[in-house]
């Protein structure tokens, strides 16, 4: 084949416009504000610039503030993270203002939110302890978790319900402090999916795959009655919202299936807001939370680290709803 040959373009016959005809997408109105020193919070968030992460992290904001205002359901949806970076305490206040109404998680959260409960700490360098098989191993915990699902297995109950139960007949010594707990003294629904295996509580010796089984399962069927209350109640009224933080994986899948349930059983979610909050931008949270089961412009993404967006989000809706709110 021949060597094509090649002669810089002519640019003269171009065709150019006025800028006075261009749309554009940022403009001075949108730039950050730059608050004083002592500045109030309600101030603070409203500096921020009405751009990418803050617009979106605002939207949901207000999209909480509507479904709460409106009757709807707010269904907080966690990873491990939130309770271990230490934003356990938003949480239960979100539950106890009567904003979240419903807590789904994995069960690693439970497990953290178990061990800060009773224990006070939890965690553990997993490089270390797994180079001698002690990771995982602590014998309380394992036990916590065979009495939790026995309870479940002989009450009837999900595996949320019966770790929050447990945790308040033993009376922990800082309940106070665990979200599952929070959930039960609040009568909201909490649910815990486990993937058998996943968790260090399944090396128990008196790990009762059955009983797992059937308790998550009985979550999976109540977080499937949850999502179906997400749309709205009557034309032109706000949807209920499903906040994913910090799953990357198991919840987002929970949600695809339980959305498919509601939808099969004639639930209309098109007024359904999400939103995934997380360090990283995972692919099943961006597809199965934010994008598929969603009308246009209802799904949402703010990327950044929990200990900072939490709090900010937690204060955010508690300005709104006092009046002092005016984000971008």
């Amino acid at each position: 084949m021949p060597q094509r040959e090649y002669n810089p373009v002519d640019l003269s016959a171009l065709r150019t416009y006025s800028v006075a005809d261009r749309a554009h997408k940022v403009s001075l109105s949108q730039m950050a504000a730059l608050p004083p020193a002592g500045a109030s919070a309600a101030e603070l968030l409203a500096s921020m610039p009405n751009v990418l992460g803050a617009r979106e992290f605002h939207a949901v904001a207000r999209a909480i503030v509507r479904a709460h205002r409106g009757g709807r359901p707010v269904v907080f949806a966690m990873g491990a993270h939130v309770v271990k970076v230490g934003c356990g305490p938003i949480v239960i206040d979100l539950i106890e203002r009567g904003i979240v109404t419903a807590v789904v998680c994995n069960g690693a959260t439970a497990i953290h939110d178990v061990e800060m409960a009773v224990l006070g700490a939890t965690s553990e360098e997993v490089a270390e302890t797994i180079r001698d098989g002690s990771f995982g191993m602590v014998s309380e915990t394992m036990d916590f978790f065979t009495a939790a699902t026995d309870l479940a297995s002989r009450e009837g109950v999900g595996l949320g319900q019966s770790v929050g139960r447990l945790l308040i007949q033993r009376n922990a010594p800082n309940l106070d402090c665990s979200i599952l707990a929070a959930a039960v003294r609040a009568g909201v629904p909490a649910c815990v999916h486990v993937a058998v295996g996943t968790d260090t509580v399944h090396m128990a010796p008196a790990a009762d795959g059955a009983k797992i089984g059937a308790a998550t399962l009985q979550d999976f069927r109540l977080a499937c009655s949850v999502v179906a209350d997400l749309g709205a109640d009557k034309p032109d009224g706000p949807g209920g919202v499903w906040l994913n933080v910090g799953s990357a994986v198991v919840l987002p899948e929970v949600f695809l299936k339980a959305v498919s349930v509601a939808r099969n059983l004639g639930a209309d979610l098109d007024a359904m807001t999400t939103a995934n909050f997380d360090m990283l931008g995972h692919y099943r949270p961006r597809v199965n939370v934010v994008r598929r089961p969603t009308a246009s412009g209802r799904g949402h993404e703010v990327i950044g680290h929990h200990e900072i967006l939490l709090p900010l989000l937690r204060q955010a809706v508690i300005e709104e709803l006092a009046g002092r709110g005016d984000g971008p």
